[in-house]
């Protein structure tokens, strides 16, 4: 049998130890930049998962990333930055990574074979229907991921699969496979790097794509921002500012009487006369920034 294409040889393998650091980089920068185009291949699925997110946050679901090492790490970051990015709420997602989130400073190889673990961790976290599975692992047959995954599509969740191998073992579990086919890393089987990178971008497509489907993206702004910071409280006052068309000192006063919530505050700005009718509008809208603008002739 064959191995996955995440275990092969590239084909500048051969000598890399002896090639001068800048050449060796040179080539870790080009298969990098070869995995991030393997990303395109799968954008119709990438589509249908961020479809299957919005309706499940829509829904008052929950995302559920479950995964092991590299991946692990991929699906952590892409989780943590939702909330503050797209104002997500923090109970709404939850990350299984195999050996928990010990795990993050003591990474070791076993757990990620654990399912009984994975399946367990999916049980207790009460998951079923109206919850989306997000799974990932590079070669598609990890048993972490892969338990997880079909205690949460038998549990009636919906489910997404992530691998870099065609064919994955995972695929037959999920309802949206995103396969990335990435080419064999330089460092046979390092999937922390291509694999990795792919399974990245793929993750940010997902949850950007869920984002916009959601309406907390409008012309390229994030306006379901959370502003705890000086820069996004400077980034929010932004946003309002090339939305509305309005100058610092209304954005700012928009701002305050919104509590800092930027589609209000656009709103606001645009004409609204008071919060009740911004929030008003919103709902109507349900919470698309576009057509509340336009009922109030902007």
């Amino acid at each position: 049998m064959a191995a996955p294409q995440t275990e092969m040889s590239h084909a500048s393998a051969r000598g890399f130890d002896l090639l001068p650091a800048q050449d060796a980089l040179t080539i870790l920068a080009q298969a990098q930049a070869e995995a991030a185009q393997a990303v395109q291949s799968a954008v119709p699925q990438i589509a249908a998962g961020a479809e299957l997110m919005a309706r499940t946050i829509n829904g008052g679901g929950r995302l559920i990333y479950a995964a092991a090492g590299s991946s692990g790490l991929m699906a952590l970051a892409d989780a943590l930055e939702l909330p503050g990015t797209y104002g997500i709420a923090r109970d709404r997602i939850k990350v299984l990574l195999a050996g928990g989130m010990e795990a993050l400073t003591a990474m070791e190889g076993g757990p990620e074979d654990d399912a009984d673990a994975a399946r367990a961790e999916i049980r207790n976290a009460g998951v079923g229907p109206g919850d989306c599975v997000i799974a990932l692992t590079a070669s598609g047959y990890t048993p972490y991921p892969m338990a997880a995954v079909e205690t949460a599509r038998n549990a009636g969740a919906g489910t997404i699969g992530i691998s870099n191998n065609r064919g994955a073992a995972l695929f037959e579990w999920v309802d949206v496979a995103v396969c990335l086919p990435t080419p064999p890393e330089v460092i046979a089987g390092s999937t922390r790097m291509g694999a990795g990178t792919a399974q990245k971008i793929a993750l940010n497509m997902l949850s950007t794509m869920m984002a916009v489907q959601l309406g907390h993206v409008h012309d390229g702004f994030m306006v379901n921002v959370v502003a705890d910071n000086i820069k996004l409280r400077g980034r929010a006052r932004g946003i309002v500012m090339a939305i509305a068309g309005v100058d610092e000192a209304v954005a700012s006063d928009a701002l305050d009487r919104s509590g800092g919530a930027v589609k209000t505050a656009v709103v606001l700005a645009a004409g609204a006369r008071d919060v009740g009718e911004a929030t008003a509008l919103l709902v109507q809208s349900g919470g698309r920034l576009r057509p509340a603008l336009e009922a109030l002739g902007r």
